[in-house]
């Protein structure tokens, strides 16, 4: 039996995603156990609650200082970027006893890493030698920063040859380098389409179904949007895919159907996939996990709001390869979708080059590449112990011959 462990941080939904999507890649792989944790769970309530406060302050209310901390510590020397991450493993360890215990104590064979704060921290373990498995990172930017690379990680999974660029510039062997795109959900890779999904939620078939999806925008800058789809859209029918955000379906409370456009306000759903397939038009802000989502179903998609830093690149990404259009000013979002939904021609280029960007095996692309990579390196291992015995054994009868 092979023993897994996936860890994560949930700052965000997207990585807390992407490590459930490599959970369920891994068992569907024979005799293999996997667990899968948050480190931040194992470390102390203050840095808990200092790292989840100050992630969502600086992304949410103060997205350009944001960016300036995240493009200033993105460093470019190979040597610096990883003593840098050291550092900060080694003022981190005080608060991080506990994950260094139940990572010991889960004794895996291989440990896969979604997050930079579980990764860096590894690095301490491996110099005392008291976790002696190979690391595995997998990478859930579309452009990776530096601050994932750390000492002691075995292969890098990458989501484009982009991100692989990128980390060859900054010096990273490319040997340790593997393209299979971010993982998402394993129901991706089954067969859906649009008239079923439709019939199955209710949806009309004949008229346009615009999604937004806004549960990480700011409530009133999604009801500008709404308000202005309702009023101008010639018909169709807008989905407002809230999540966790409470306060958005408080804020749309006084908007309803318009004489031509109807509104469907829904809180957290588990056919979030559903909706992409039923959607001729996807609004979203440029998450890494619900951007590759919409990829692998070959979804057009409007970006509005990214946060700065590493969603302006996924974002830039993904308008640059055409599956996208990414919006500065609001204004022009009710524009675009009439634009667009008049325009069929220009959506099926848009899908075809969405899916040629999505990558719905990633998940069990990156659960096989680890398992097989794992057995080989063991298999290695047992030969070289096989040759040292029998090279020992040598020795001693010629020894005794002697």
């Amino acid at each position: 039996m092979t023993r897994i462990l996936i860890l994560y941080s949930s700052l965000g939904s997207g990585h807390v995603s992407a490590a459930k999507a490599l959970h369920d890649a891994f068992l569907h792989e024979p005799n293999v156990e996997v667990l899968s944790e948050d480190a931040l769970k194992y470390t102390s309530s203050i840095y808990r609650n200092a790292v989840t406060q100050i992630y969502e302050q600086l992304s949410v209310k103060v997205p350009q200082l944001y960016k300036a901390f995240y493009e200033g510590s993105d460093v470019d020397d190979l040597e610096k970027s990883l003593d840098n991450n050291l550092a900060w493993a080694k003022i981190e360890r005080p608060f991080f006893r506990r994950l260094g215990k139940m990572v010991k104590d889960a004794s895996p064979d291989a440990i896969v890493c979604v997050q930079q704060i579980p990764s860096r921290f590894l690095q301490l373990l491996e110099q005392e030698d008291e976790v002696s498995c190979p690391q595995y990172v997998v990478i859930t930017d579309t452009i990776a920063h530096s601050t994932w690379i750390n000492y002691g990680v075995s292969r890098y999974f990458l989501p484009n040859d982009l991100s692989v660029n990128f980390l060859v510039q900054r010096g990273v062997d490319r040997s340790m380098l593997q393209v299979t795109g971010i993982p998402v959900k394993l129901e991706i890779m089954q067969p859906k389409s649009k008239p079923e999904m439709r019939k199955q939620h209710d949806l009309p078939l004949d008229i346009p179904v615009v999604t937004l999806f806004g549960g990480g925008l700011n409530p009133k800058r999604v009801h500008f949007m709404v308000s202005n789809l309702l009023e101008h859209l010639e018909s169709g029918t807008l989905i407002v895919a809230a999540g966790r955000n409470k306060e958005l379906l408080d804020d749309l409370a006084d908007l309803t159907d318009s004489p031509t456009v109807k509104l469907r306000k829904v809180g957290m759903i588990d056919y979030v996939d559903d909706l992409i397939v039923s959607s001729d038009l996807i609004i979203t802000k440029a998450g890494g996990l619900i951007t590759s989502e919409i990829l692998a179903r070959g979804t057009p998609m409007l970006i509005v709001d990214p946060i700065p830093g590493q969603e302006e690149q996924n974002a830039d990404v993904i308008a640059a390869a055409g599956a996208g259009i990414q919006l500065r000013l609001l204004e022009m979002v009710t524009p675009a979708v009439q634009y667009l939904l008049k325009h069929p021609d220009r959506l099926n280029e848009m899908r075809e080059s969405a899916l040629e960007l999505g990558q719905p095996r990633a998940a069990l692309n990156i659960a096989d590449f680890i398992l097989n990579h794992w057995q080989a390196d063991r298999n290695r291992k047992d030969q070289q112990k096989a040759k040292a015995v029998s090279q020992a054994s040598s020795d001693l009868t010629e020894t005794h011959a002697n």
